[in-house]
């Protein structure tokens, strides 16, 4: 394992529009690396040529040196690029052997690993088979159909460095994103964008799934060797990203996002996250909300609701018998809610068997469980949650 190496992992099936764009923006990486190495090593020749007029040579032999041979050190890493191709039957393979030649003549290792079957085997195994192939210390998450951006390795390879110590195995380093076609998915890409750092290890049982998106991710290889198994391997269908996302935070691991546009992520209707059913991910969010929320005080003592509309009800639902009993209230802003009750008829029984009463959300005793999307009400809804002054993570929790 070579601690200065970013391995940069791609899973393909039948992705030969994307391949050229995809490694292009990798090769980049090196570019903008070289260019700014020249830069810096300009302005420190002009510092040096006006540290010696100003002096008139007497401080000729005062620069920044040190700094810069730290810096320099820092920065010097090299990129190695590891790919499964999930049995495509496209021209997927033959532009991943241009590639590897193109690569080569830069001095660049790819590795390709094929599925020989006729049966895909998934985006979570495909990483696996990678990874196996990946001597980098550093792994680097890349969608076929996406692009880097100019210093996207650099910057995450440096905050991922950036702590000598054990803490650099614990960290999951994302990025913002350039959405493109622009104006697609833009509540998404405004939450996953400006979502406040401090949030990140809060907001993760919203549908958006991890707060830091997936084809933004680099980490530290023990981030992935702390996760038994790696990624799931379930298949098609699968949201490994937020299965393996919830295990590095079971795990202590921290989530941070480097603010600056560093990936262009492409939305298209053959998108891999449009093959996983949102009730599959609505219930990986349940499960591990019942675990690690609804079992632990306050909320194993009584909680309220926060909408009595469809997901609200979904919700009470789908939580467990026991749950149910501890739901207090649900809290509403409709008029033509509030004062009345909400009747749970239980299919197996045959009979109604709860009745919880809504009131008004200036009424709600904390914890609330708050099941309403964001951004949906130009800010109604959110002034209304800020006017109560909760702790999010302590008084209130968003299933979104």
């Amino acid at each position: 394992m070579s601690e200065d190496t970013v391995s940069i992992i791609v899973t393909v099936l039948n992705g030969e529009k994307w391949v050229d764009n995809c490694f292009r923006s990798i090769l980049r990486q090196c570019t903008a690396v070289h260019v700014q190495k020249q830069q810096q090593q300009s302005k420190q020749m002009q510092s040096a040529q006006q540290t010696w007029e100003d002096s008139n040579g007497l401080l000729e032999h005062v620069t920044s040196q040190p700094e810069t041979e730290e810096m320099e050190s820092k920065q010097k890493f090299q990129i190695e690029v590891c790919v499964f191709d999930d049995c495509s039957t496209d021209g997927t393979r033959k532009m991943l052997r241009i590639w590897q030649r193109k690569f080569r003549r830069q001095r660049i290792r790819m590795f390709i690993v094929r599925n020989e079957s006729e049966n895909p085997k998934g985006v979570g195994y495909g990483r696996n088979r990678a990874i196996e192939q990946a001597s980098g210390a550093y792994l680097c998450f890349q969608d076929i159909d996406d692009e880097m951006l100019p210093t996207r390795i650099q910057q995450q390879y440096l905050l991922g460095r950036a702590n000598k110590d054990a803490t650099k195995f614990f960290k999951l380093i994302g990025c913002r994103f350039v959405r493109t076609p622009p104006n697609s998915t833009c509540r998404f890409t405004r939450w996953a964008n400006e979502l406040d750092p401090t949030k990140l290890p809060l907001q993760i049982y919203t549908a958006n799934g991890p707060t830091v998106i997936m084809p933004t991710w680099l980490c530290h290889r023990r981030v992935y060797e702390r996760i038994p198994g790696g990624f799931c391997e379930r298949g098609r269908g699968t949201p490994e990203d937020l299965i393996f996302f919830y295990a590095h935070l079971d795990r202590g691991g921290r989530v941070l996002r480097i603010n600056e546009c560093l990936l262009l992520y492409r939305y298209h209707a053959a998108a891999t996250t449009f093959s996983i059913v949102a009730e599959t991910i609505w219930q990986l969010r349940m499960q591990r909300l019942l675990t690690h929320v609804l079992c632990g005080e306050p909320w194993r003592s009584g909680f309220t609701i926060w909408n009595a509309g469809k997901r609200g009800r979904k919700f009470f639902r789908d939580l467990p018998q026991a749950f149910k009993c501890k739901v207090r209230a649900f809290c509403d802003v409709d008029e033509k809610k509030i004062n009345k009750c909400y009747n749970h008829y239980d299919v197996k029984a045959h009979r109604f068997t709860h009745v919880v009463p809504i009131v008004h959300f200036t009424h709600a005793r904390p914890p609330l469980l708050i099941c309403m999307k964001l951004d949906l009400t130009n800010g109604a809804f959110e002034a209304n949650l800020n006017s109560l002054n909760l702790c999010e993570g302590r008084d209130y929790v968003l299933f979104t």
